[in-house]
């Protein structure tokens, strides 16, 4: 079937999809930024039935066998869209979508890819972790998203990552590795070792404000060991930056020690974490996106996190 045929196809069932989902998706489209690596920039803004929760960086990566899907968006219909990018791109068969970490904007187009029959990858935490918010996820997904979240639903990885794992996709070897506690508690990371293409999920926030939902101490710590790594290319899990490999790591890092510091320094005069939510990391407000929808949870859980040491 020619690359022509494809597109008509997915125009089709776009057109037909519950919710018509081709007026929220119609703009999908996917970079090409090293050889194979192929990424699809997500909208930086609320879920909303407008975008369909299309909100994270989503791309694969080709090799001469098959396909790694990484990351697969934040509906059926985000998933849907992404298959339908990967065959107008190559013939190659989807052997493995990697979900770099739990968040439903990231996780839930993963059934898209059933019928591929791919294995699902993920950290060893992961299948723990979506075992615990599969319901209230999915909840939300369906209120704010009513029927345009159909076919949404989680679907937990069987191929678990401890520590490392290579897959081979053909010519083309892919490194996943499993991070401690840091954004959440089941990161992961992927590179491409023939390109030195890292993606990283929700470790790297551009633009977007940072969330916290794991340790922030860990993640610090994590970035202190990314910012280590020799990286060609590296595609973060929101926005995008023309900043050179380390220093795109900066203004996020700079962001959680601040937090830190000011954290430390109201439990030191007894605040209570009423008075540090109000008071801590406001400097940061303007060089953010979304701030006011996450900067007070992330002092939140720094507080709990600082409170005790």
């Amino acid at each position: 079937m020619d690359r022509c045929r494809i597109a008509a196809l997915f125009l089709a069932w776009m057109a037909v999809a519950p919710g018509h989902a081709a007026d929220a998706l119609e703009a999908f489209t996917v970079t090409e930024i090293a050889p194979g690596n192929f990424v699809h920039y997500g909208r930086i803004e609320e879920r909303s039935p407008d975008n369909l929760g299309d909100q994270a960086n989503i791309g694969f990566i080709v090799g001469e066998r098959c396909v790694a899907v990484i990351d697969a968006g934040g509906s059926f219909a985000v998933g849907q869209a992404l298959r339908a990018a990967i065959r107008r791109t190559t013939d190659k068969p989807v052997c493995w979508v990697i979900l770099t970490h739990m968040h439903p904007d990231h996780c839930f187009g993963a059934a898209a890819f059933r019928e591929d029959q791919a294995v699902v990858a993920g950290h060893e935490n992961l299948p723990r972790s979506l075992g615990q918010r599969a319901r209230p996820y999915l909840n939300a997904l369906k209120r704010d998203l009513s029927d345009r979240a159909a076919g949404s639903e989680v679907i937990p990885p069987t191929l678990l990552v401890r520590d490392e794992m290579v897959l081979d996709l053909g010519g083309r070897s892919i490194r996943l590795k499993a991070w401690p506690v840091a954004h959440t508690d089941n990161d992961v990371t992927v590179v491409d070792e023939g390109t030195g293409t890292l993606w990283l999920g929700d470790l790297l926030f551009v633009s977007h404000t940072p969330v916290v939902d794991g340790k922030i101490t860990g993640f610090i710590e994590v970035l202190d060991q990314l910012s280590t790594l020799r990286v060609a290319r590296f595609v973060p899990g929101h926005g995008r930056t023309d900043a050179p490999w380390p220093q795109a790591l900066q203004p996020e890092r700079d962001y959680l020690a601040l937090i830190v510091r000011e954290t430390r320094a109201a439990i030191k005069r007894r605040k209570t974490i009423e008075e540090a939510v109000d008071e801590v990391g406001l400097s940061e407000r303007d060089k953010w996106v979304n701030f006011d929808d996450y900067h007070r949870r992330n002092v939140t859980t720094a507080y709990t996190e600082l409170e005790w040491e």
